[in-house]
């Protein structure tokens, strides 16, 4: 189930929920998903035996994501809020984020509408930055942050990020895709952005993957 407004299981998806797999869960371990949108990641995890906590800051995505759970016959224990706020005094063994990382033209995150599923500041690192700061915090001793998102919003910065939150950080996946309808829309700014060159209309994904130390 996915209603107009709530970002539907795509290509990153589908590449976080493949690193997700190479994880080798066993029950009981401890997930939070940051940005559940669908719960298609969280579902994934819920079906390998993990305790999932599932965040959005879109009460449609959350109402989404549990129906989903019901259909799925899993369960997900959703909160409402920004990003790690609704859970900052817990702690995870995993935790995985599709985030928005769309660069758009306009600076700040957009507070209404389908925007707010892909849209992520000039350099579409908005969410990316927050999650490599923030999440750390919550991991257990040897916890284990997976991050999904595109070239075009700097895969080196997130790796970095994660190494200055003190993981040990470095891509695990990547794959090549044609752009969508919304990257599509903005080609040409990418273009005289420098982000893409002319013609280019794909892009790279990337997941990363950082350990907190034992």
């Amino acid at each position: 189930m996915r209603p107009p407004g709530v970002y539907p299981a795509q290509g990153d998806t589908a590449l976080l929920v493949e690193s997700l797999l190479a994880e080798r869960i066993r029950a009981g371990v401890r997930c939070l998903d940051l940005g559940t949108g669908s719960g298609a990641v969280a579902l994934a995890a819920a079906r390998l035996g993990a305790e999932v906590t599932a965040v959005d800051v879109s009460r449609l995505a959350l109402a989404t994501a549990w129906v989903n759970g019901l259909l799925g016959r899993q369960r997900l224990h959703v909160r409402h809020g920004d990003l790690t706020r609704p859970v900052r005094r817990q702690e995870f063994d995993l935790v995985v984020s599709n985030p928005p990382y769309v660069p758009a033209e306009r600076a700040g995150a957009p507070r209404h509408g389908r925007g707010r599923a892909w849209d992520a500041g000039r350099d579409g690192r908005l969410l990316l930055d927050r999650i490599c700061r923030e999440a750390p915090k919550l991991l257990s001793p040897g916890g284990v942050l997976l991050v999904v998102q595109s070239s075009l919003a700097d895969v080196r910065a997130t790796v970095d990020a994660m190494e200055d939150a003190g993981l040990r950080a470095g891509v695990v996946a990547r794959r090549r895709q044609v752009f969508g309808p919304v990257m599509t829309a903005r080609a040409d700014w990418f273009e005289r952005r420098g982000l893409i060159g002319p013609g280019v209309r794909e892009e790279e994904l990337a997941v990363v993957r950082g350990v907190r130390g034992r």
